[in-house]
């Protein structure tokens, strides 16, 4: 059989089979390079902002899984949408990035800087100074106070909750609200995750759960009726984004946060992603008084 030749560049033979592997080669590249922002609408001057990223031409974002409309997936490699995925896309787009990466990091070691690998975390964390003392938080992007998850029909007020079994996770500003100010009779249940709260809840280990209210009120809505929030605590919290001490990036992300605030595009995720989620309007579950 006839061998066919193309010449090459500088003049050599290149069999077609060659040929054929560069050209796939070429084409995956095309393909890796197309930008992928999963299910989310971008808006705004792409490139407009710089940023330092981890990995080339990608926003690496550290989550809190599950956070069913703030994270639509149940793990990293299915998230495509919901509000903080989306806020983080718009941000890899104005930053003339093509993709989101979604990673797994402790919350304990995010909180406390020990983290690498990642450029954001986007976990619904509350800024606090005590906090800001290990690292940066950006310009608040939500506003949240905690509420309190139970099993349908368990009875709890302001006053009994004392006396109750809670639960809180690790490292979390709720935690620390729950001994210094519910001050409970039994010391609260700490979990490191927040499937393990729901599980625990569930599985009638501990009567109640305290995390942010948008959260349990999700959680509430998909769980078919076994759950209920009963009220909430105001603690006047605000969440941001949170970056190491040494990350390059803290004031081009608070550039970016403005931006999505004033051009209305946390406010169009909110009534796509958090509003039809909730279940009810939150400010009209009853407030919880210490």
């Amino acid at each position: 059989m006839e061998k066919h030749t193309i010449k090459g560049a500088a003049g050599t033979a290149i069999g077609i089979p060659i040929l054929f592997t560069l050209l796939l080669s070429l084409f995956a590249e095309s393909v890796s390079a197309t930008p992928d922002y999963g299910n989310c609408e971008v808006s705004g001057q792409r490139g407009s902002v710089k940023l330092q990223t981890v990995i080339p031409g990608a926003l690496s974002v550290r989550p809190v899984l599950p956070a069913p409309g703030w994270w639509n997936g149940d793990s990293p490699d299915t998230i495509k949408d919901g509000f903080e995925y989306c806020m983080a896309a718009n941000m890899a787009y104005r930053a003339g990035l093509d993709r989101v990466i979604v990673v797994n990091r402790s919350f304990a070691q995010v909180i406390t800087g020990q983290a690498t690998g990642f450029d954001i975390a986007l976990s619904e964390i509350t800024i606090t100074e005590e906090r800001k003392k290990v690292v940066n938080f950006t310009e608040p992007y939500f506003d949240s106070d905690q509420g309190i998850l139970v099993k349908a029909g368990t009875h709890i007020d302001k006053d009994n909750i004392k006396n109750m079994r809670l639960a809180a996770e690790q490292s979390t500003t709720t935690l620390q609200f729950i001994m210094d100010s519910i001050k409970p009779t039994e010391p609260p249940k700490v979990f490191a995750s927040v499937a393990g709260m729901y599980a625990a809840l569930a599985a009638g280990q501990v009567d109640a759960v305290l995390f942010d209210t948008p959260n349990v009120l999700t959680r509430a809505k998909e769980s078919n009726g076994l759950f209920k929030v009963v009220g909430r605590y105001d603690m006047g919290e605000r969440w941001g984004g949170m970056v190491n001490k040494d990350s390059p990036n803290l004031a081009a992300f608070n550039k970016l946060i403005k931006e999505l605030r004033t051009d209305g595009t946390l406010e169009r995720l909110t009534n796509k992603y958090l509003t039809p989620n909730l279940g009810m309007d939150p400010a009209k579950l009853p407030v919880f008084t210490l």
